[in-house]
């Protein structure tokens, strides 16, 4: 079994999401995952910037003691000024808020680094990119929806991946240290397009939660984004 001490994030990364899981038996379904999953993904939802209510602090504060996998924290929330700092102070690794719900995102970012967080920015499935490639150099992780952000289990959208693209093509013009995810509908049959589009983080919770073996399905979606890295 792989360790987490002394983390180094490996390229690609997988991150399952626990919004596809049974919320009964929440420890259980990340540690079904250990050893094969690099980060979890726990989505946030306040019912307000987006029409779905998940997951809050209180739960992830009790999950953190469940496991050492990295939390890879997905605020779906309004004002993340007021409450993406808490989740980062509850052990996340990686704290990710929208740009459509922030004024100040640089500002964000740097409260998240410095409560021991990296510092995420998502763009949602109808936000254009290219006003906030100007503030890659001040996040740590640039998420891009492949599905309108509010619920799991949507179909994938390939054409957001001329994002992805355009994102990649500013991260290596500048070069920049800065993980580019991607969320919604990866799956075996998608996982290698937004890898080749230039993906490098990829958010899966139904083709991992979905399937017999969870921990199995993790290594066949990474094994299946290595190869597409190699081809690019």
């Amino acid at each position: 079994m792989r360790s987490y001490t002394s983390f180094v994030e490996p390229s690609p990364i997988i991150a399952p999401s626990i919004l596809a899981a049974d919320f009964a038996h929440l420890a259980d379904a990340v540690h079904d995952i250990e050893g094969a999953a690099d980060w979890v993904h726990v989505d946030v939802m306040d019912n307000h910037f987006v029409p779905n209510l998940t997951l809050g602090l209180p739960v992830v504060q009790s999950l953190r003691k469940a496991t050492v996998i990295p939390f890879d924290v997905h605020l779906m929330i309004t004002d993340p000024e007021r409450w993406a700092p808490g989740y980062a102070e509850a052990g996340a690794y990686n704290v990710t808020f929208h740009a459509e719900a922030c004024e100040n995102p640089v500002a964000l970012a740097k409260t998240l680094r410095a409560a021991g967080a990296k510092a995420g920015l998502a763009i949602d499935r109808d936000t254009p990119v290219e006003p906030y490639l100007e503030l890659l150099p001040y996040v740590d992780t640039l998420l891009i929806m492949t599905i309108k952000a509010g619920f799991g289990g949507q179909k994938f959208m390939p054409e957001m991946l001329e994002k992805v693209r355009d994102v990649r093509r500013r991260i290596r013009a500048k070069n920049l240290e800065v993980r580019l995810e991607v969320d919604g509908g990866i799956s075996a049959d998608t996982i290698e397009q937004a890898a080749e589009a230039g993906a490098d983080a990829f958010v899966a919770g139904t083709a991992v939660y979905g399937a017999a073996d969870p921990a199995e399905a993790v290594r066949k979606l990474k094994a299946l984004a290595e190869r597409a890295t190699i081809r690019v």
